[in-house]
């Protein structure tokens, strides 16, 4: 099989991808000849499943690497970064930096049984899904790591236009990664860098069932998703694939619906 990324010594930083989209694209990105960096936080406890994906990822024979920490740890960024570039090694390049981090805090904005919402929750939760792809982001492109023609792709929901029940916080991450996403496209450009968001439709991962109404969710998305399922992380992964390609080298700046015409309605 033709492999699009074969031979090219370019490489995919994946932020968050120990499972769902992020796991998915790591799988998709290697079938197609591109070297793997996985940064993820687990438990130990967790290690061996993942692990198992890993080796799966590893069967296609491109370099891989994995690391377990707090992706949203500063010097241990750094650290991590420096070892990065020290594998890439001379001819080695960040084709692509995909983010994917899922961590953030689901709770009302009124209750009068549990919790609601502090502004220390907006804090963290827009920290690690919005603003951490830009620290990254930053010191990649500070060590010059990046590719002639380097893709920034990251994941945002419908959450980031509707309301949905405990999702306050990822909402405005959302909408934070966005525009932070529309400025990279734009400042950026002139180093042949390229960025995008894809809204994905409802997918059934971790962080989805995390969501206290998460089946009611996914029971309206079966009826109003004109193919009547749910978006599959392997969809996800297939356009962060396609955005990837030469052939996107167009797409900039903008937010990119998989979700097979769910949103429609």
């Amino acid at each position: 099989m033709n492999k699009d990324f074969q031979g090219k010594n370019e490489w995919a930083i994946i932020l968050g991808g120990s499972s769902g989209l992020g796991l998915a694209t790591a799988k998709k990105l290697a079938e197609q000849g591109m070297n793997i960096c996985v940064i993820h936080r687990n438990l130990r406890s967790q290690m061996p499943e993942i692990e198992a994906h890993f080796n799966e990822i590893q069967t296609h024979k491109t370099a891989f690497l994995s690391f377990n920490f707090d992706a949203l740890h500063p010097e241990k960024r750094s650290q991590i970064i420096i070892e990065i570039n020290q594998k890439l090694g001379e001819k080695g390049k960040i084709k692509t930096l995909v983010h994917s981090i899922a961590k953030g805090n689901l709770k009302p904005m009124i209750a009068a049984d549990k919790p609601i919402l502090q502004n220390e929750d907006f804090q963290l939760t827009i920290n690690a899904m919005a603003i951490s792809l830009y620290d990254w982001f930053q010191e990649v492109f500070q060590q010059k790591m990046f590719a002639e023609d380097a893709r920034i792709i990251s994941f945002t929901s419908e959450g980031n236009s509707k309301p949905w029940q405990d999702y306050g916080a990822v909402s405005a991450a959302k909408v934070t990664l966005e525009a932070i996403t529309r400025n990279i496209a734009l400042d950026f450009a002139k180093f042949g860098i390229r960025a995008n968001c894809i809204q994905a439709g409802v997918t059934d991962t971790q962080s989805l069932q995390m969501i206290s109404n998460s089946d009611d969710i996914k029971n309206h998305t079966l009826r109003r998703n004109p193919f009547q399922r749910l978006t599959t992380p392997e969809d996800i992964a297939n356009v962060v694939y396609l955005l990837c390609k030469n052939e996107a080298s167009w797409i900039n700046g903008t937010i990119i619906k998989v979700d097979g015409g769910e949103s429609l309605q």
